[in-house]
C-alpha cells in the first residue's frame, strides 16, 4: 500500500461523513419525525388539560423537521467522519492483516458499538414530553459519562487482546477481550444510576418506536460511513493495478 498523509484520509472521512449525514437525515425524517410530532401533540394536550400556555419556539416546527434536522445531521456526520478517519489512521495495520475496506468496516462497527449502542442500552433516547426539565443536566452528564466509559473499556479490551494474542492466539485472545468488555460494561451499568422519568400515562409503543427510530438513524449513519469511507480510503491507499511490460534483453 502507498504511504499517505492523514490529511488526505481526514478529508475523505469528512466527505464520507457528509454522505452518512444525508442517509441519517433521510431515516430521521421518514421514521423519526412522525414520532416526534406525536409526542409533541401529547405534550400540548397535557398542557391544555392543565390550562397552561404552551410556548412556541423561535423556530417553527416545520423548519425544525426539515432545514434544522438536515443541518444538524450533516454537521454531525462530517464531525464524526473526521474523528473516525483519524481512528482509521491509527487502526490500519494494527488490527491484523486487514485492508482499507475491512479496517473501515471494523472502525465503523466499533464506534457504533461504543459511542451509540452501549450508551443507548443504559440510557435510551426519549421523545419530547418525557423527562423532567430540572434533571436535564444530570441526564446529559450520565449519558456522556457512559460514552466515555464505553470508549475507555473498549480501548482496554483491545489492549488486553493484543497482549494475550501471542500466548492464546488471535481467536482466543479476541474472545477473552470481548468477554472482558461485556463484563465490565455490565458492572458499569449496575453502578451508574438509572433514569426512569416516563409518565405513567405516556404510550409505551410510542416510546419504543421513537427509540428504535433513533437507533436506526445511527445504524444508517455508521453503515453508510463504513461503506463510503472504505471505498474512498482504498482508492487513496491501494496502488493501482497496472500491468507492466517486462523489458526483454536485446540480442
Amino acid at each position: 500500500m502507498n504511504p499517505i498523509s492523514p490529511r488526505v484520509l481526514l478529508i475523505r472521512g469528512m466527505l464520507a461523513g457528509l454522505l452518512a449525514g444525508v442517509a441519517a437525515f433521510l431515516v430521521a425524517y421518514v421514521l423519526g419525525e412522525s414520532k416526534v410530532d406525536a409526542a409533541i401533540a401529547i405534550e400540548e394536550a397535557g398542557a391544555a388539560a392543565a390550562h397552561e400556555h404552551a410556548e412556541e419556539g423561535p423556530v417553527s416546527r416545520a423548519l425544525q423537521a426539515t432545514a434544522g434536522l438536515g443541518t444538524g445531521t450533516l454537521l454531525y456526520g462530517v464531525a464524526l467522519g473526521g474523528i473516525a478517519a483519524l481512528v482509521f489512521c491509527y487502526a490500519l495495520g494494527r488490527l491484523g492483516r486487514f485492508g482499507p475496506r475491512a479496517t473501515a468496516a471494523l472502525v465503523s462497527g466499533g464506534l457504533f458499538l461504543t459511542v451509540n449502542l452501549v450508551p443507548f442500552l443504559k440510557y435510551p433516547a426519549n421523545p419530547p414530553a418525557v423527562g423532567d426539565p430540572d434533571t436535564v443536566v444530570r441526564r446529559t452528564t450520565l449519558f456522556v459519562l457512559m460514552i466515555a466509559l464505553s470508549l475507555l473499556l473498549a480501548a482496554a479490551a483491545l489492549f488486553l487482546g493484543r497482549r494475550l494474542a501471542p500466548s492464546l492466539g488471535n481467536w482466543n485472545a479476541s474472545i477473552v477481550a470481548s468477554l472482558g468488555f461485556v463484563v465490565t460494561v455490565g458492572i458499569a451499568y449496575a453502578l451508574l444510576p438509572g433514569i426512569n422519568e416516563v409518565p405513567a400515562d405516556f404510550p409505551a409503543a410510542l416510546i419504543w418506536q421513537f427509540r428504535l427510530a433513533s437507533l436506526g438513524i445511527q445504524v444508517a449513519l455508521w453503515t453508510t460511513f463504513g461503506l463510503a469511507f472504505g471505498f474512498l480510503a482504498e482508492r487513496a491507499i491501494a496502488p493501482a493495478a497496472a500491468p507492466q511490460e517486462a523489458v526483454q534483453p536485446t540480442s
